[in-house]
C-alpha cells in the first residue's frame, strides 16, 4: 500500500543513499549482495527498499534498451510552439499516441514545451515532424537533431 508523503518528510540517510546507487547500478543484484555493500543482511535491504518503494522514492525497476538495436538511430529535440489558449494537458493529449515521442516537457521561454524524438532514420523523423505540426495544438515545430551523446545522467547516479 502506498502513501503519498511530501518530499520534505522523507528522509533518506546514507545507507538509503547507497542502496539507491547500487539499485541504479543493477536493479537485479541480491539484497544479500546490496547489504554486504551497505553492511545490512538481506531482511534489512529488503525493508528498505520496500520502504523506498512505498515513500515513491523509488517508483520502479525496469530494463534499459538499446534503441540502436532496435534500429532507432535518430534523436531529435523538438521545440513545439502552440498558439492561443493551450495548456501542457493539451499538448500531451495531442503527443499522447505518437510512440517517437520519449519524452516531454512544458518549458518557459519562447516555445511552449521541448519533446525528446527516435526514430529510425530522417526520413522517419520528418514524417514525425509532419504529423506533429499537423497536430492541434501544436503550430510549429523547430529541430535539434542529435549528433551525438556526450553525456546522459539518470536521476540518483550524482552524489549527494
Amino acid at each position: 500500500m502506498r502513501r503519498n508523503v511530501a518530499p520534505a518528510e522523507i528522509e533518506l540517510d546514507d545507507i538509503d543513499r547507497r542502496i539507491i546507487a547500487s539499485l541504479r547500478q543493477n536493479a537485479r543484484r541480491s539484497y544479500q549482495d546490496i547489504g554486504h555493500a551497505v553492511s545490512l543482511s538481506a531482511p534489512a535491504v529488503k525493508r528498505r527498499v520496500d520502504r523506498l518503494l512505498d515513500l515513491e522514492v523509488i517508483r520502479g525497476f525496469t530494463a534499459v534498451v538499446n534503441p540502436k538495436r532496435f534500429g532507432w538511430t535518430t534523436q531529435a529535440l523538438v521545440q513545439v510552439q502552440t498558439e492561443g489558449q493551450y495548456h501542457g494537458g493539451h499538448i500531451l493529449d495531442a503527443i499522447n499516441d505518437i510512440p517517437e515521442v520519449v519524452a516531454a516537457y512544458t518549458i518557459a521561454g519562447e516555445g511552449s514545451a521541448i519533446l525528446f524524438v527516435r526514430a529510425a532514420d530522417t526520413e522517419h523523423l520528418e514524417r514525425v515532424l509532419t504529423d506533429l505540426r499537423n497536430t492541434k495544438p501544436i503550430s510549429t515545430t523547430q529541430t535539434s537533431v542529435v549528433l551525438s551523446t556526450l553525456i546522459e545522467r539518470p536521476f540518483g547516479s550524482e552524489e549527494p
